[in-house]
């Protein structure tokens, strides 16, 4: 916004940059970076209707720049540009100042990864050819930002707007990103003094038109019509990219998103009183089990989301003498579940309630055994392979009780 208006604005954060430039523009308005950023962005989009095929962005900047350049017209240019590389060094390293960089080294490495592969990520979806390999991505920006400071550089990153300007303009292979290289060395060595006189306002019809590109309207229908966790994900993402920037705004919307995730994830679990399975047993028998002895079965994922729910539902049984948890198809299992379970069994328990397990997945076993769990039962062989076991072993220790 500020180099298509032809005002710098002032501010830190994205949004307060583009408010200033505007106010000065209303201030002062200049008409000659508008057309010009306009301009440039309707060819593109025109030319991309009628003759996708063709370098439009390029010839647009070109004539644009030859405009300028006969007519004078006062706008803000590229400028001056280095006309070659400077000699390798090794840079100086300030080993005293060492631990105290490696914190932001580090913070400075992960932000161009994200970056680097929300770029990739942002091409995969632009085209329908081969999808990247982020190993390889970050792989090669490695190399690359090591290789940098030998010749004065300082740590890149892929860009998503670079990025989809190359895709958008026909890139279909890693071709397209050597060809590049090799077309800004070339300038550097030869074309600095021409590039100079490009205006930042054609650049920016560049990127105007490339924004109207990548949006899909009807993508955005779909998304905010679906649910209304998407919805709120894409809006609070687009806001916090324009209120703040773009590492950040991702960074809240992997949070919302992981939220809505965990709250459908909650909602899959549950807790069902199942009948006993009836097996060789008298009615007489069957009646004493179904009086004495419940059997619950835990559905989905047993972890701190929903293990509260499950203690109360679980907990509040009364009125019988043995209870049957069947643990097999719980999914997914973290130490808060497990120590919950602990603490349901040691509650029944403690109101003489005798609580047996069957069908604990043998990855599960494990954490029950580090959290405790089997410590709180009754008898260490209160843990059984199959249901059908476990009801048996209810009916021996149902007779066994006093009236």
């Amino acid at each position: 916004m500020p180099s298509a208006l032809g005002y710098p604005g002032e501010g830190e954060k994205v949004a307060l940059i583009a408010l200033s430039s505007i106010q000065q523009w209303f201030v002062s308005p200049d008409l000659a970076p508008v057309l010009i950023a306009f301009g440039v962005a309707a060819s593109m989009l025109l030319a991309l209707r009628f003759r996708p095929g063709l370098p439009v962005s390029l010839v647009a900047v070109a004539v644009v720049t030859l405009a300028v350049v006969i007519t004078g017209v006062d706008v803000a240019t590229i400028g001056a540009i280095p006309t070659g590389l400077p000699a390798p060094a090794i840079p100086m390293i300030p080993w005293g100042q060492i631990s105290a960089l490696l914190l932001p080294a580090a913070a400075v490495a992960a932000l161009a990864a994200l970056e680097s592969l929300l770029s990739a990520t942002v091409a995969d979806a632009m085209s329908v050819g081969e999808r990247h390999n982020s190993n390889r991505e970050l792989f090669g920006q490695g190399i690359a930002n090591l290789a940098s400071p030998l010749f004065g550089g300082i740590p890149a990153t892929a860009a998503i707007a670079r990025t989809a300007v190359n895709v958008r303009t026909g890139a279909k292979s890693r071709l397209a990103a050597i060809t590049q290289s090799i077309a800004l060395l070339l300038v550097i060595l030869v074309a600095a003094r021409w590039v100079s006189y490009i205006p930042l306002a054609a650049l920016a019809g560049v990127l105007l038109a490339t924004t109207v590109q990548m949006v899909e309207v009807s993508n955005l229908r779909t998304l905010v019509r679906t649910t209304r966790g998407d919805a709120t994900v894409l809006i609070v993402t687009a806001l916090a990219t324009v209120i703040l920037d773009l590492v950040t705004a991702v960074i809240i919307g992997l949070v919302i998103a992981g939220l809505y995730a965990l709250r459908q994830v909650a909602k899959s679990a549950h807790v069902d009183e199942l009948p006993l399975d009836t097996g060789d047993h008298s009615e007489a028998e069957l009646a004493l089990l179904n009086a004495h002895v419940v059997a619950f079965r835990l559905d989905g994922p047993l972890f701190f989301g929903v293990a509260h729910t499950f203690l109360l539902e679980v907990a509040e049984v009364s009125d019988v003498r043995v209870v049957i948890l069947r643990l097999s198809r719980i999914n997914t299992l973290d130490a808060t579940g497990a120590a919950v379970l602990g603490q349901t069994i040691k509650t029944l328990e403690g109101r003489g309630i005798t609580v047996l397990l069957s069908g604990i997945k043998p990855d599960h076993e494990s954490i029950f055994k580090k959290m405790g769990v089997y410590a709180h039962l009754s008898h260490e062989k209160h843990v059984f392979e199959s249901t059908p076991a476990a009801i048996e072993h209810a009916h021996s220790h149902v007779h066994k009780m006093p009236g």
